[in-house]
């Protein structure tokens, strides 16, 4: 009988590292009202920037802020660019029905289950928030502390943003594709984790060390 096992543990195995890597890999990108579309739009045809679809891996899950006519302006926007690109997009029924109502193609019901999906594949799920207290929460129950982004010209919004969101990685008006250990500085990404002893994603050379003490003495004792 073969056996299943999971990508990081197999990378694990199979670099006899320990256990430090991370399950899966979700980004969160969230829209508060009011936020520079030209910011939004340039990041999202970025391949679209937010979910690593380059290469089809660590797709986002979208927080989408509700209030006013916010989401009326901005949801058919990037649901245009995503449908532009071939994405499928799985959706709250508000979301859903605000693409629709805009002509956008490929939306799908989104399930409980979609949000907590790395779907290695061109899918994102959208769903609409009454406000930042609820998309941070729902970044801390459906994300992976992996990297979370939120595109704001509002300095308080994005400092509380960046304090109360628990990620290895966390972003204000950029791509989450940034979170690459070349992009640190730190060489070649050599793993990745979202643990936090020792190293946090992403993680170079350095990451994957540890320091051995050594003590020389002439019968020397602790006072």
């Amino acid at each position: 009988m073969t056996e299943h096992v999971p990508e990081s543990e197999f990378a694990a195995r199979r670099e006899r590292l320990a256990e430090r890597m991370q399950e899966h890999g979700i980004d969160a990108l969230f829209v508060p009202p009011s936020s520079d579309l030209e910011y939004l739009t340039g990041l999202e045809r970025d391949v679209p920037s937010f979910g690593q679809s380059s290469y089809a891996h660590g797709w986002v899950t979208g927080a989408f802020l509700v209030p006013g006519r916010d989401p009326l302006f901005v949801l058919p926007r990037i649901g245009g660019i995503y449908a532009e690109k071939g994405v499928e997009m799985r959706c709250c029924p508000e979301s859903r029905a605000i693409l629709e109502r805009a002509g956008v193609k490929g939306v799908k019901d989104a399930t409980e289950e979609d949000f907590y999906a790395e779907y290695l594949a061109p899918i994102v799920a959208i769903t609409t928030l009454p406000g930042l207290d609820e998309a941070i929460a729902h970044i801390a129950r459906y994300g992976s502390q992996h990297t979370d982004a939120i595109v704001t010209e509002d300095w308080s919004r994005a400092q509380r943003f960046l304090r109360e969101v628990d990620s290895s990685s966390v972003m204000v008006n950029a791509s989450t594709r940034f979170a690459d250990g070349y992009e640190y500085g730190l060489g070649a990404e050599i793993g990745i984790s979202t643990n936090k002893l020792h190293a946090r994603v992403p993680v170079g050379l350095e990451g994957l060390t540890s320091q051995k003490w050594i003590v020389l003495g002439d019968g020397h004792v602790r006072p």
